[in-house]
């Protein structure tokens, strides 16, 4: 894995060991950024499953202005710091260890302008996570949420009921994007 482009560009980024996490692919990642790409530039991110912390330092790199990384465990956490270190984004990358819960809880006066939420897939965490971003209005007027799941279907479903609007899909394989916005108000 490695930071794709802008400052850090090709800094090759460490990751964890074993089946704990699942890192977004590189071809993956660089569909997103294409996606996201005017979107990025002096954004507020929050990467609450963050794992390396690599979509994050992605937008750090690319011009966002801050990106808080969030993972429960300690491992990522080590793994997110080092990165931080190698990328030189020190100053912009705020690290947080806690249960996505207690991290939301924390930030729930605040807005962003880009979301990612890939926690593990059998989890049911994005939902839950979901449910919160919206109901503490975390979202910014233009923001994005990003959401990494394997059961495309079952999403849709799921998604259509709740306060966020799915404006656009994309499948990779077996891996979809979701990306959500804000619903207009009437």
């Amino acid at each position: 894995m490695r930071i794709i482009s802008g400052k850090a560009k090709g800094t090759k980024l460490n990751t964890l060991e074993g089946l704990e996490t699942r890192p977004t692919l590189d071809r993956i990642k660089e569909s997103l950024f294409n996606i996201l790409q005017n979107k990025v530039y002096n954004a507020r991110v929050l990467d609450l499953f963050a794992g390396s912390g690599a979509l994050g330092l992605e937008t750090l790199s690319r011009g966002a202005k801050e990106a808080i990384l969030c993972d429960n465990s300690c491992k990522a956490i080590k793994i997110i710091e080092e990165n931080v270190k190698k990328t030189h984004f020190e100053g912009q990358a705020k690290i947080l260890r806690n249960d996505y819960k207690k991290v939301l809880n924390i930030l729930k006066n605040e807005e962003f302008d880009i979301i990612f939420l890939d926690p593990p897939y059998e989890s049911g965490f994005d939902i839950k996570a979901l449910n919160d971003i919206i109901d503490y209005s975390m979202l910014s007027e233009e923001g994005v949420i990003i959401l990494e799941t394997d059961h495309t279907q079952e999403k849709q479903e799921i998604l259509k009921k709740l306060d966020i609007n799915v404006y656009d899909l994309r499948n990779y394989g077996r891996v979809s994007l979701f990306f959500l916005n804000r619903k207009e108000k009437n």
